[in-house]
């Protein structure tokens, strides 16, 4: 269920039953050759898909995330780790407020890993609140299907390339490429970084085939749907 698909008398309703809900992490930034929103389609689709066959309902991506350094790409946004980590306590306070206890937050963006540790901490001090922060390209058995294909797969590669992120008309190269340098990241201005990396890919092939793709998403599902099932500690 989306919560953009039910009215509040729902979600009243459903809270008398369960109190299990998703929130999906994501981010505008550049992906290369396929969509600036890659991070937020994909955490949102991942935990629908997930949460669907369950009955748990899934809130809308939270959007924007922490990319400073690919602010010299047009179309990125991003946000200040004290802004961001203040969006998410925000949006988990709203949603404890209302009933839901336990919050499974499906995380799209490496860089949002700063709000981690405050969210896990409001979660602890939060009476009755079990939070579980998933960033789902990371899972166990999602890797280890991506690395089995391809290990130097990374941002704006293949492995975040779906039929659901691509760009209707535009072709990405039909290569791998070597995995790039990122050694003094941190201390680069964006447009360093953008020279450093050039089109935005960090490495891999650039796409796969969907029955690969495909089998990688099941798997991440899979993930996924567990977590919400029987990943809650006690």
């Amino acid at each position: 269920m989306k919560i953009a698909q039910m009215t509040w008398m729902q979600v009243e309703s459903y809270l008398g039953e369960d109190d299990r809900c998703v929130l999906p992490l994501g981010s505008t930034e550049q992906h290369a050759y396929a969509s600036l929103s890659v991070d937020s389609i994909l955490a949102e689709k991942v935990g629908f898909d997930a949460a669907e066959p369950l009955g748990i309902p899934v809130f809308p991506v939270v959007p924007y995330g922490i990319t400073p350094y690919f602010m010299a790409f047009p179309g990125t946004v991003t946000l200040s780790p004290d802004t961001y980590e203040r969006v998410v306590a925000d949006v988990l306070k709203s949603l404890y407020r209302h009933g839901f206890r336990r919050i499974l937050v499906v995380n799209g963006h490496g860089g949002n890993a700063p709000a981690r540790p405050a969210a896990e901490a409001w979660a602890t001090s939060a009476d009755g609140v079990r939070l579980l922060w998933h960033d789902w390209w990371k899972g166990p058995e999602v890797r280890a299907a991506i690395d089995a294909i391809d290990p130097a797969a990374s941002h704006a590669s293949w492995m975040e390339t779906f039929p659901w992120t691509r760009i209707h008309g535009i072709v990405a190269p039909d290569r791998h490429k070597p995995p790039v340098d990122l050694t003094g990241r941190e201390d680069m201005s964006p447009e360093r970084f953008r020279e450093t990396i050039g089109d935005g890919s960090f490495g891999g092939w650039y796409s796969r085939p969907d029955d690969e793709m495909m089998r990688i998403w099941e798997i991440a599902v899979r993930e996924t749907r567990t977590l919400l099932s029987e990943g809650w500690p006690e």
